[in-house]
């Protein structure tokens, strides 16, 4: 069975490692295929690629784009079969959600100082994150100023869905998102379904996906039975990840780089089509 991971985050959005540091964990840890996923941002897939390369690992561009359908945020994970994610279209409306991310993070800070009386840098929370602000970028530096919550915690009651200080990503809806995906080449994926909770699968079946995110840390065997039938079923890819944001000891809620493991018939689907031109 050869390891792969195609849903990483490094220090370009909400991850803690570098992309060489990324690239070097991966090969560490035996993984063969690597993906760079990283929130509505490419920046950090060159550097991991030149250090890949030394290592005989195969990194695949990609990226994890927010969406929006039914009033929930629906995550895409694109893969790109080429270069065109560094086209300056595309390029100019990731700035565009990068800047949208900016005004999310500082109305999140503005609630939990009104709700919940936490007062936080706002300056602090962007030097945290080099493309892009997210999240648990707000969870650290709440931490780093001395409250008493950890990370689960603060997303739990604070700024998870849902919760008083939360803030929703993007308008693009997850029809747009797919097609702004393919225009740049990219396969495109749902990621995490099992973390869908407002909608269906079955909303997403005929708006262009390539494949579905079946194997990941978060889904119990059952999710992941029925997810793999439903790809099946419905004619569509499967890929694996573990959504590493490279904290592995502390963080509950992503795995470390490979840890989910994928059948060989679905990979060698899954990269046939990828390196169908």
């Amino acid at each position: 069975m050869i390891s792969v991971d195609f849903h990483t985050h490094t220090t370009f959005s909400d991850g803690i490692l570098t992309p060489t540091q990324m690239a070097n964990r991966a090969y560490a840890n035996g993984v063969n295929f690597l993906a760079i996923t990283d929130h509505d941002t490419v920046g950090g897939i060159e550097e991991a690629t030149f250090v890949a390369d030394k290592l005989g690992l195969t990194i695949i561009p990609g990226i994890e784009l927010s969406t929006t359908h039914n009033n929930e945020s629906i995550h895409l994970l694109g893969f790109f079969k080429d270069a065109n994610y560094k086209d300056p279209e595309f390029i100019e409306i990731l700035s565009n959600m990068q800047n949208h991310r900016l005004i999310r993070a500082k109305k999140m800070v503005e609630k939990l100082k009104e709700i919940f009386n936490i007062e936080i840098n706002f300056e602090n929370v962007l030097h945290r994150g080099k493309d892009v602000v997210a999240r648990p970028h707000i969870a650290q530096e709440i931490i780093s100023a001395g409250y008493p919550y950890d990370n689960e915690y603060i997303f739990n009651n604070f700024i998870g869905k849902d919760c008083p200080a939360f803030v929703p990503t993007t308008k693009m809806s997850t029809k747009e998102g797919v097609k702004l995906l393919k225009k740049f080449n990219a396969m495109v994926f749902l990621a995490h379904p099992v973390l869908i909770k407002n909608s269906p699968l079955d909303d997403f079946l005929n708006i262009g996906l390539d494949g579905i995110e079946g194997i990941y840390f978060q889904n119990t065997f059952e999710d992941e039975k029925i997810l793999l039938t439903l790809a099946r079923e419905n004619n569509l890819l499967v890929s694996a990840g573990s959504d590493c944001h490279g904290d592995i000891e502390n963080d509950l809620r992503h795995g470390d780089i490979g840890c989910m493991k994928m059948p060989d018939d679905l990979l060698k689907k899954f990269l046939s089509l990828y390196n169908d031109d």
